[in-house]
């Protein structure tokens, strides 16, 4: 909402220059704020919309958000958060909006990430790109490996980096497949509950998410 005003005013005053670019973490994106994101998207305005996800709550004490993966420790999920809540599809929401632009990104692929971020300010419209970033403290790591574990994500295909084409969403980055998901969940401890069988079926959903994001359009 503020990012439309700011852009509205730039508009008035005929100063459409700068690019309006909103910070929001996945807890202000994914909870807190998705009414006004889909506000903003649905009304398709001239803004940039980065969604800083670290997959929960982190600075107000490492609660669990719509964004927390399953079996995931938090505060408020010592257990692990349960199956049946999955992390929120939040890039088929956007995608349903019809946006001008949509690309994930993690800080372990500067390259990529900037990339996009440039052919993002190049376009005009509401745009949207989600960036993963691993948190030490809430996915309890060492903080010297937070770009190690936020790039298993992406070699695991936890977290693709992907990009809206003509054909729908494409990937900018392919895997090799030497990684697998249990390199990435075994290399944090918040999910040190997880068993074989959890393992099997975070896989499955992982599967199933990937063919749909990637199903070409009608």
């Amino acid at each position: 909402a503020c990012a439309t005003g700011v852009r509205r005013a730039q508009v008035a005053k005929k100063r459409t220059e700068s690019t309006v670019m909103v910070w929001a973490g996945d807890g202000g994106t994914f909870d807190i704020g998705l009414q006004a994101l889909s506000g903003a998207a649905d009304r398709q305005e001239d803004i940039l919309y980065v969604c800083y996800d670290n997959e929960a709550y982190m600075n107000t004490g490492i609660q669990q958000s719509s964004a927390t993966p399953c079996g995931a420790w938090t505060s408020t999920s010592p257990g692990g958060k349960e199956f049946e809540y999955q992390k929120k599809d939040i890039l088929s929401i956007v995608l349903a909006h019809a946006p001008a632009y949509v690309a994930t990104a993690c800080v372990a692929y500067p390259e990529d990430f900037y990339a996009k971020m440039s052919k993002a300010k190049q376009t005009k419209g509401f745009r949207f790109v989600h960036l993963l970033s691993a948190c030490p403290p809430g996915w309890k790591i060492d903080s010297q490996d937070a770009l190690k574990v936020s790039r298993l994500a992406v070699e695991s295909d936890v977290f693709p980096l992907l990009e809206l084409a003509d054909q729908g969403l494409c990937r900018t980055y392919e895997p090799d497949g030497s990684v697998q998901l249990s390199d990435y969940i075994q290399a944090q401890k918040r999910f040190r509950s997880l068993t074989d069988a959890d393992i099997e079926k975070f896989e499955d959903q992982i599967r199933d998410r990937n063919s749909r994001w990637l199903a070409p359009r009608s």
